[in-house]
This record gives C-alpha cells, sequence and structure tokens, in this order.
C-alpha cells in the first residue's frame, strides 16, 4: 500500500536520481519533476542542470524506476523572482544570495504549488541536510557530511515549507551516494555536479551574467579610500563585494580589498587594512523561523562560513540584531544569514546592515 503521494525535484544528477530510487523503494507513489529554468537554446545558456542533457536524463532514469516524469516551464517565473531581483541588489550595492531566493522561490514556492495540485504530501530533494520528525513537531539540522552541508541554503524556508520536506540524503557522504547511485544502475550515477550553473554564462561571474541577460549599462565609478581619496577609476559597480581582493587592478603597494560599495556615486571603497572589513554585529531583516528562537546561537554569514558564536537581540518576529562574540570579517549585505543552536537550524533572514559599534559588555 501506497505511503502517500511524494513529489522528487529532479535535475538529472545523481543526488536527486538517487532520492527518487530511494523514496520508491519506500513505498511512495513518486512523482519526478524537472524545472527548466533555463532555455537550451538561449544565447546566455550553458552546462546547466535544466539543460536537455538533465531533462532527458531525469526522464531516463524516471522511466528505469517506472514513475511519472514532467517537466515545468517556469523561466519567465525564474527570471522574475529570482534573477531581476538579485541583479536590483547589485545595483544598490548589495550581494545577492541567488541560491536561497530559487530555493524559496521555485524548489519549495513555485513546486510546492505544483505539487499541490497534484496532491503530493511531501516534496523531496537531493540537499544534503536532515529532517527530524517526532510526533507534530519537525526540525532541520545540518547534514552529517559537514563538507557538503546545505542546510545554510534552506534557511529561508518557512516552517510549513519544512513540513512537507524529505532529505534522504542528509546521512551521507557523496561518495556513499554515488557509490549507491551505481549499486542501483542509475544512468546519472557518474553525472558532474550542476549547483550553480543555472545561475550564469560559461566564462563570465553571476553579476556580469545578470548584467549581460538584462541589457543593462555598467556603471562607472571610483576607487576611493576610507576617508574619500580618489584611486582610479573602475568600469562596473555590479563586479564588486565586500571582502573581494582579486580583479581590482590596484598597485598601492599592499593587498587591498573591498571594505564598502556606494550607490549613489558608483564609489568602491577599498583598504589595505583588514580591519576595515570587521563587524562587531549584524541587522538581519525578513527572518523566518523554523523553531523557536534562541539568545546564544552561531551565526553563519555566508555559504563556506563555519559560524559565529553571538547574542541574538528579537527587535520582532522578523528583524534580529547579532552581537558576535568575536568580530567577523566581511558582513556583506544581501547575503543571507542562517542561526543554529547546535546542529539544529532555527532560521535565517537577509543581512541588511553590518554593525561597527562595540559589543556590548556580557
Amino acid at each position: 500500500m501506497s505511503r502517500g503521494r511524494m513529489l522528487v525535484a529532479m535535475s538529472g544528477g545523481v543526488d536527486s536520481s538517487v532520492v527518487a530510487a530511494l523514496m520508491v523503494g519506500e513505498g511512495w507513489d513518486v512523482v519526478g519533476v524537472t524545472l527548466q529554468l533555463r532555455s537550451c537554446d538561449d544565447r546566455m545558456a550553458s552546462r546547466s542542470c535544466c539543460s536537455a542533457d538533465g531533462i532527458s536524463q531525469a526522464r531516463a532514469v524516471a522511466g528505469s524506476l517506472g514513475i511519472p516524469h514532467y517537466v515545468l516551464d517556469c523561466r519567465e517565473t525564474f527570471l522574475e523572482r529570482v534573477m531581476r531581483p538579485a541583479w536590483a541588489e547589485y545595483e544598490q550595492g548589495r550581494t545577492p544570495s541567488p541560491c536561497l531566493h530559487c530555493n524559496r522561490e521555485m524548489k519549495f514556492g513555485y513546486l510546492g504549488e505544483y505539487a499541490d495540485r497534484l496532491g503530493a504530501e511531501r516534496i523531496a530533494t537531493g540537499h544534503y541536510a536532515r529532517v527530524e520528525r517526532e510526533g507534530d513537531q519537525v526540525r532541520l539540522l545540518r547534514g552529517v557530511d559537514r563538507a557538503k552541508d546545505q542546510s545554510y541554503f534552506l534557511s529561508q524556508l518557512s516552517l510549513a515549507q519544512v513540513r512537507r520536506l524529505e532529505l534522504p540524503l542528509g546521512a551521507m557522504t557523496k561518495p556513499e551516494v554515488r557509490a549507491l547511485a551505481r549499486s542501483m544502475g542509475l544512468v546519472s550515477a557518474e553525472r558532474h555536479e550542476s549547483q550553480d550553473i543555472c545561475l550564469t554564462v560559461e566564462g563570465l561571474g553571476f553579476p556580469e551574467s545578470l548584467r549581460q541577460r538584462f541589457e543593462e549599462p555598467s556603471r562607472a565609478g571610483s576607487f576611493v579610500t576610507p576617508d574619500g581619496k580618489a584611486l582610479g577609476p573602475h568600469e562596473g559597480f555590479h563586479r564588486y563585494t565586500l571582502g573581494q581582493r582579486r580583479g581590482l587592478g590596484l598597485a598601492l603597494g599592499e593587498r587591498a580589498h573591498v571594505v564598502g560599495l556606494r550607490p549613489e556615486d558608483a564609489a568602491v571603497i577599498v583598504s589595505t587594512d583588514e580591519h576595515d572589513l570587521l563587524a562587531s554585529g549584524l541587522r538581519a531583516v525578513g527572518v523566518q523561523w523554523i523553531a523557536e528562537p534562541a539568545e546564544q546561537v552561531y551565526a553563519q554569514i555566508r555559504s563556506r562560513h563555519a559560524g559565529a558564536p553571538a547574542r541574538l537581540e528579537l527587535h520582532n518576529t522578523h528583524e534580529v540584531i547579532a552581537h558576535f562574540d568575536t568580530p567577523q570579517s566581511a558582513v556583506t549585505p544581501g547575503q543571507a544569514v542562517a542561526f543554529y543552536l547546535g546542529e539544529q537550524l532555527l532560521g535565517g533572514g537577509w543581512i541588511d546592515a553590518a554593525l561597527k559599534e562595540p559589543l556590548p559588555p556580557q
């Protein structure tokens, strides 16, 4: 007897293929769905997870498992909900987190709406994170393999989205997943990683890909020091982000890095003093809580950040001030911050500003 209907997001890669096979093995009535985010013949397209190859791989896996497979054309929705807001962030001197927006708006938003139409109770993906259930309670935890942990990218999901989520790979490592795919005879067992490729053009970074996508002009401006001294011109305000060291083209005798961005005149503020990058805390807005907030947490401010001990000050349900125990470098507006209590993800929001005032007394 079927456990109920399960929608599996299938990119054609090894992770989502294994998820589909595992869900079939557990007795779910599985439906495979691929989101087509880019046009395969688009002049801006590259080796993306929603390319013809990815779709054909997903369809082949679904066929071998005996499950239906559908392709949802959501190119315009992706453009309007993810790509255009990301460009707007760059124009304001902020650095967007497109993968988190995509997870919230597309993989668990748009796809969630489709799951409702199909009568699917759950949605399963290949993210390396864990969902634990006990009665009516649900917890979202880091993946066992910290090198692959993707819970940070789920930190903007709502509690309702987490409740219907299945993450079968969270207790595995990538080599274990590939070995399992080989043992199952899945055609995608050796397929390359596709993460982030749907966002960029081959040979270009994400901001320049967006500029070309929307045919926007490149805003020229100046490099300046924190005290206002002009250092020379640059040709594209969107190309720079807080903490950036490479590609500045400045000969200052010491290694310089970006410590600020001023959208009103497209100024890129640079410094050779790394202390100028430090922040004692941050203000987060648009915070989503999937568990009860705690006062003492670990705040992860980017995908490869280990997380820093911090004290939370809740201004309201969706706005938080986080005070770091130790100042952190390159706290970047526009990026996501995720809050953890041990292995458990409590929630997350968007960094609105870095705070420079001294830490309050403990």
